[in-house]
């Protein structure tokens, strides 16, 4: 793969570069709508095809938030044509590097030394390159490392980068007013921690012992003395990422194992350490030669306050979903419905919430789960085509629900998809056990 010797980091820069692939893609339209004109039949599949590499080309020589929130939108499977999943997933693991050189310069920034300084040895090329960071193999003291670095100036173009995606992000979510400030300040909040490569280690290491328990799970070991603030040191850990294991023949016991590693491990952090791993895409899984669920990435952690925490896991309760004082009630609580609705919008999204959420918790419904089942994932895909396409919903403000929403449901919509992956059946209640070892309290109502 092509490595890159810069990225622009002015506003300027980037800003040139985003008006660049603005360019492309009006450039697709004008070429499919004259086509169209000629046959007036043609889908829009070549356009977003088009449109996904243009988008994606002009986001991977950036890197940074933009190209996060690519990789963010790929996890939904069910919002996006299929173009723009598949161009906008290769962000979670597969984008251009950065030159050997400019490895060099950055780690001495970074880090204070050189490469060859610090560790015993040190590959020049990077083994994994994503959106905020890339990975290269070490060794020191006889022990494989696994080092990450982050791209030059991505912590510090977050705000410009968010402004110029927020456009796009208000037209597809039908955001309206100042009240969308606060989703986007979330986001820009969860990426600043992100850069933070201090804090990642320190929740690193805090999430490793608390879930160490778990059978089947394994974590590396991270080195505080061989990190800072944009470099990260860990046990370099062998495995092959969950997305490609995926795509290899395993037995339906090994799919079953796995996924009750990665659900018992996510309904642990929720329900006991009240701060989940928010960034369950595949590239941040690795399955051992031994079967093992192996955890690499804690930089994006969302803590679970109480007044979310209770009524978002009530609504996953057959008793409180169907009493309609009750449901009606919870959704206030959780700012689905608000104090300035019309009538007409409380009936409206009263009902909308009620067979979504029907559907989305279901699998808290049965003691076990096959999330392999084709029938629960045709009725997402057939939900998500209602509501796209419904007119009604465009004409109604889209600021719903509490700003921890954007965590919560990209962590549970990572996690059905990655169990999807893996065709496994689950016992949904076999959580608990772990939670009692540690001496936690299951405080959810399920």
């Amino acid at each position: 793969m092509k490595t890159l010797d810069k990225i622009p980091t002015s506003k300027i820069g980037r800003t040139t570069e985003l008006v660049k692939t603005g360019a492309k893609i009006g450039a697709n339209y004008i070429k499919y709508y004259s086509k169209k004109a000629v046959n007036p039949s043609m889908d829009r599949s070549s356009l977003d095809e088009d449109n996904a590499t243009d988008i994606y080309d002009g986001l991977k020589s950036l890197k940074g938030s933009a190209l996060k929130v690519a990789q963010m939108l790929s996890m939904d499977k069910s919002l996006l044509p299929g173009a723009y999943v598949e161009k906008f997933s290769l962000a979670q693991f597969s984008v251009p590097p950065l030159s050997a050189p400019l490895v060099r310069k950055t780690f001495k920034k970074y880090q204070g030394a050189f490469p060859e300084e610090i560790y015993d040895t040190f590959s020049k090329d990077s083994v994994n390159a994503a959106s905020i960071g890339q990975v290269h193999k070490a060794t020191k003291d006889g022990k494989e490392l696994a080092v990450k670095i982050q791209y030059p100036g991505v912590a510090e173009s977050i705000g410009s980068d968010l402004a110029m995606v927020k456009p796009i992000a208000i037209k597809m979510f039908n955001l309206k007013g100042e009240d969308s400030k606060r989703y986007f300040a979330e986001v820009e909040d969860k990426l600043t921690e992100e850069t933070d490569y201090e804090l990642e280690v320190k929740q690193s290491v805090a999430i490793t012992e608390a879930c160490s328990h778990i059978p089947n799970l394994k974590f590396p070991t991270y080195y505080p003395e061989l990190s800072s603030k944009r470099i990260i040191t860990m046990d370099w850990m062998t495995g092959q990422h969950l997305s490609e294991f995926a795509k290899t023949e395993f037995s339906a016991d090994t799919g079953n194992k796995l996924g009750q590693t990665l659900w018992d491990f996510y309904m642990f952090q929720m329900h006991g350490l009240k701060a989940v791993h928010a960034d369950p895409h595949p590239g941040n899984f690795l399955i051992s030669k031994n079967e093992e669920l192996i955890a690499i990435d804690f930089g994006c952690i969302k803590e679970i306050v109480d007044e979310f925490y209770q009524p978002y896991f009530e609504l996953a309760v057959p008793a409180s979903i169907n009493n309609p004082e009750i449901f009606k009630a919870k959704l206030f609580e959780l700012e689905i419905l608000r104090t300035d609705d019309s009538e007409k919008e409380i009936t409206y999204f009263s009902a909308l919430f009620h067979e979504m959420l029907s559907l989305f918790t279901k699998p808290f419904q049965e003691k076990t789960f096959d999330f392999s089942d084709s029938a629960f994932w045709d009725e997402i895909s057939s939900l998500s085509e209602k509501y796209s396409n419904d007119k009604e919903l465009r004409k109604m403000n889209g600021n719903r629900g509490s700003k921890h929403f954007l965590y919560i449901n990209r962590t549970f919509f990572g996690l059905y998809n990655l169990l999807h992956d893996l065709k496994a059946t689950v016992n949904t209640h076999e959580y608990v056990k772990y939670l009692e070892e540690k001496g936690f309290k299951n405080h959810s109502a399920l």
